[in-house]
């Protein structure tokens, strides 16, 4: 598994095209030469790491949906207030 992509970044004299695989190591843009043997390689193995993460992406999804509601059902609706039923105390008027 890697990350990047491939690219054709120009024909041979023999019409054939040369291609650089295209990755990021440690912030910093990586470009190599990839030979035209190692082309259906260098394919798989990118595919394999974009389904490594849409698969993680998921996973990550319903684990926050999860916790997402089982926060959501551990909140305490709040207590409406209840009228008093004692009447309450009369002012004297002196």
């Amino acid at each position: 598994m890697e990350r990047g992509h491939l690219a054709i970044i120009r024909a041979g004299p023999d019409g054939q095209p040369y291609y650089n695989h295209q990755h990021r190591e440690n912030g910093r843009n990586v470009t190599e030469c990839t030979h035209r043997d190692q082309v259906s390689t260098v394919e798989e193995i990118i595919a394999a790491y974009e389904r490594f993460k849409s698969l993680i992406d998921g996973h990550v999804h319903e684990i926050s949906e999860k916790s997402r509601q089982e926060r959501k059902s551990d909140i305490k609706k709040p207590r409406t207030a209840i009228p008093s039923t004692t009447p309450g105390r009369k002012k004297s008027t002196s």
